[in-house]
């Protein structure tokens, strides 16, 4: 049975000039594991008995990250799902995408993380080292540029 995680790719939107794009104003929040390697990841977490994936979702970044599910938007129609192994066990990750409603809503970290980043797209894929991880920014960047 594979491991099953769920959680949510967050971005705001930054007031824009008149001038930028505006996707040009987006940032993604990565949240810095503080146990083994101290990984750059969005808020993410293994399913409780009972939870259906988008709860799982939910609850971890309520839990991580401090951010209820109403200071948020869940974008439609886009939801990730990656496979990779974690010590020799398969694991899978489905993520979602959702805009924060106001962009300076506080993050509050719980014991499993000691930082937290704003990035944009370019700065968040070099946080985040995983391939798999680099390509679902940017193919969730992609998503929000073509809805624009």
């Amino acid at each position: 049975m594979a491991v099953r995680a769920c959680g949510l790719i967050i971005y705001r939107r930054l007031q824009s000039t008149p001038s930028s794009k505006v996707t040009d104003g987006i940032e993604y929040l990565l949240l810095q594991t503080s146990y083994g390697t101290h990984h750059w990841t969005p808020p993410k977490g293994h399913v409780d008995p009972g939870e259906d994936d988008l709860q799982t979702a939910f609850r971890e970044t309520q839990e991580e990250a401090g951010l209820q599910a109403s200071q948020l938007t869940l974008i439609e129609g886009y939801k990730k799902e990656l496979h990779y192994p974690v010590r020799g066990k398969p694991k899978t990750v489905i993520y979602w995408l959702a805009e924060m409603k106001d962009c300076n809503t506080e993050i509050k970290l719980s014991e499993e993380h000691q930082a937290f980043q704003w990035l944009k797209l370019e700065d968040a894929c070099k946080f985040a080292e995983y391939e798999d991880m680099q390509a679902t920014l940017k193919e969730a960047h992609q998503f929000l540029c073509s809805k624009d």
